[in-house]
């Protein structure tokens, strides 16, 4: 049984749809790929998959380990790769929120940024740069 069905409207957008919910999600092509660029690509979201399953994952384990990662931001950046077209590099720059963390769980954070699924499911040869900003 299928988790998702997309439907290409018109005009380089597609409207994907998550079964189990009913959410919708649209895509259009990027301005630099004759798009309209109003809302996320295909290659942003795999971007923006990327850091929001690093956050995910941190969110888990900060709880299994009694502490929290509430209010913890990424800010994402995708570099764009031609000949052939793709994502050549996403650099993650993840704030923490003003806590004081321990070193154990700062390591932990930092291994979940390089083992989260979506980091290991991307090609090797794309460039994951990820930062972490521990505010205390």
């Amino acid at each position: 049984m299928a988790n998702f069905e997309v439907l290409y409207t018109t005009g380089l957008r597609t409207e994907m749809t998550h079964l189990a919910s009913g959410t919708k999600v649209l895509t259009d092509a990027p301005v630099d790929n004759n798009g309209k660029g109003e809302v996320f690509s295909p290659t942003d979201l795999v971007s923006a998959s990327l850091s929001s399953c690093m956050l995910t994952i941190m969110g888990i384990a900060a709880r299994e380990h009694g502490f929290s990662i509430d209010g913890a931001k990424a800010s994402v950046t995708k570099t764009m790769a031609s000949d052939p077209r793709r994502i050549a590099g996403i650099t993650i720059i993840i704030e923490f929120p003003e806590v004081s963390y321990s070193q154990k769980h700062k390591k932990i954070l930092e291994i979940i940024s390089k083992t989260c699924p979506v980091a290991l499911s991307l090609h090797p040869e794309l460039k994951q740069d990820v930062t972490l900003i521990f505010k205390d």
